[in-house]
């Protein structure tokens, strides 16, 4: 009875203009920071995906060749050590790996369709961790392997399939036959020749190369190099942010080339996190305006009721039993925002869901928005919880 006393009291000065303004502009800003949220969570199957138009989280580069190459020149086209490591020092980078090339002689022959075939090859090999496929049994052992995997580029296959083999009469094949195909490795060099079987173990969207186990490229280097092993032609980065502007300045001032223009690709990754962080950001200050408008409306509710405070001092009332009203209308107004706002961003996100599957992009759980919004509404309810019981103290009269 007692507080339903206070109640009655205390409601009659809120001003309920001023409540709905804070719950209005709250909700507005709250929808924007979860419905951005949501969208970048939706694209970010796409955006990691490595078959992505916009997923560039690894460049690979190169020197550029002069007009003359090194045959005038006599200058390499590869990475001293200080060049790598200026490269591992820069604030976008977040590693490196080299591509080792072979210093022998490599040559490969099969058959298909009935007929012989045999190639000169190249093989390079890189760190594990750069591959986007994880081969099954990716390693090689000298002393016991009788086959050394391999991993090609996808192009290659594809160029085989519509452009040699159409205009040879050669069979096309796909991924999984060519794995079963025979290959036959010749490697050669330093007085030495060997034949080694070959495996086709995995195709690559990300390399464009041929490239074989580093414990391999080791021993065939150790045993059949004619030349001591050159420093690496090509590196590729990991990168902390595709299509920062600073990657690309990098690379023309030092006369570096990324393969297959990346670099420039990968600036609409790094405009959408940029657009994302704007609107999540415009989100933000909406809010904190309505967390300002709301502290603004308790403030003046307290100046007005000060009289009849210092009548509930009088009457035994404890400023924290005041408090506790502006803490349920709080909570109740919040709780209904953060209600409004979840509700507008999943209906925002249903409007978006079916042009994003019409470009093959699935949508993804909204738990981590609503999660969001939860931790944020509660640091807000924490906020004017603080600032309510700091403005009841120092209004609340004292004997």
């Amino acid at each position: 009875m007692r507080h339903s006393l206070v109640w009655q009291l205390l409601k009659r000065n809120i001003s309920k203009g001023q409540l709905a303004g804070y719950a209005v502009a709250n909700m507005i800003g709250l929808s924007i920071v979860l419905s951005a949220l949501q969208f970048y969570l939706d694209i970010s199957s796409v955006v990691e995906s490595d078959d992505s138009f916009i997923s560039r989280d690894y460049i690979i580069i190169s020197k550029k060749v002069g007009l003359a190459g090194s045959l005038l020149t006599g200058d390499r086209a590869d990475f001293s050590k200080e060049e790598i490591a200026d490269i591992e020092a820069q604030p976008w980078t977040r590693r490196t790996g080299a591509f080792t090339a072979a210093a022998y002689s490599v040559s490969g022959a099969l058959e298909l369709g009935g007929r012989h075939m045999s190639t000169y090859l190249f093989f390079e090999s890189i760190p594990d961790e750069f591959f986007d496929i994880t081969p099954r049994n990716w390693h090689f052992d000298p002393a016991t392997d009788t086959e050394v995997p391999i991993i090609i580029s996808k192009d290659y296959l594809t160029l085989y399939n519509f452009g040699f083999a159409s205009s040879r009469g050669m069979p096309q094949i796909s991924e999984s036959m060519v794995s079963m195909v025979p290959l036959r490795i010749s490697i050669s060099g330093n007085g030495h020749q060997q034949w080694i079987n070959g495996r086709i173990a995995g195709f690559s969207s990300r390399l464009n190369t041929i490239a074989v186990p580093e414990e391999f490229m080791t021993w065939a280097n150790d045993n059949f190099a004619d030349t001591p092993v050159a420093n690496p032609s090509r590196l590729i980065i990991e990168v902390n942010t595709p299509g920062d502007p600073a990657i690309a300045d990098y690379l023309r001032d030092h006369g570096y080339e990324s393969a297959g223009d990346k670099v420039d690709n990968s600036r609409a990754a790094y405009f959408l996190s940029v657009a994302t962080a704007v609107v999540v950001a415009v989100g933000i200050v909406i809010s904190l305006l309505a967390f300002f408008i709301l502290l603004l409306s308790i403030y003046l509710l307290l100046q007005k009721n000060r009289s009849k405070l210092r009548s509930l001092m009088m009457l035994g009332y404890s400023p924290s039993q005041v408090a506790r009203r502006y803490y349920m209308i709080t909570g109740g107004i919040n709780l209904a925002v953060l209600a409004g706002a979840t509700t507008i961003m999943l209906v925002a996100s249903h409007l978006w869901q079916r042009p994003l599957e019409a470009l093959g992009i699935g949508g993804s759980s909204p738990l981590a928005a609503i999660a969001a919004g939860v931790l944020i509404m509660a640091l807000i309810t924490g906020g004017n919880f603080m600032a309510i019981a700091r403005n009841v103290r120092r209004t609340f009269p004292r004997p």
